[in-house]
């Protein structure tokens, strides 16, 4: 049985599966681009969490990370069509079934990443932070 953590970040990754692109989870940099863009999950940072005792129990507030790459000349309108529709995928289930008791995204920063012999890349990370509290850190 998989931890809590690891079940947040599995319920994550099969919600954002359900938006028509390639979708990877710590897939290393180096992958073409599809024309439709592409999102790489990075399982991030459960950072420390708060404790509360009797019963003993870790709050966390996990940061996973959303990289967006969207290449070619309409690189601008298909990044803007893959933040959206992340945000309405997250948007429509923030427990992702219950995993997890609430995730919030913030805005991306995109940046233009200059490729040698290939179309500039537009890329960004969308923040994704998972609030879920376990009995142990470990569990």
């Amino acid at each position: 049985m998989p931890s809590t953590a690891e079940t947040a970040l599995q319920a994550l990754y099969s919600r954002l599966s359900l938006i028509p692109v390639l979708v990877m989870r710590n897939e290393a940099l180096g992958f073409d681009v599809p024309a439709t863009g592409a999102l790489n999950l990075r399982d991030g940072d459960p950072g420390e969490p708060d404790v509360t005792l009797s019963p003993l129990r870790y709050h966390f507030e996990h940061l996973a990370e959303l990289e967006v790459f969207a290449e070619g000349p309409d690189a601008d309108d298909i990044f803007d069509a893959l933040k959206i529709s992340v945000g309405e995928a997250l948007l429509a289930d923030r427990t992702l079934g219950g995993t997890v008791d609430w995730l919030e995204t913030a805005a991306p920063a995109p940046e233009d990443l200059p490729i040698l012999g290939a179309d500039t890349v537009k890329a960004a990370v969308i923040p994704i932070r998972l609030f879920y509290v376990t009995p142990d850190p470990l569990i």
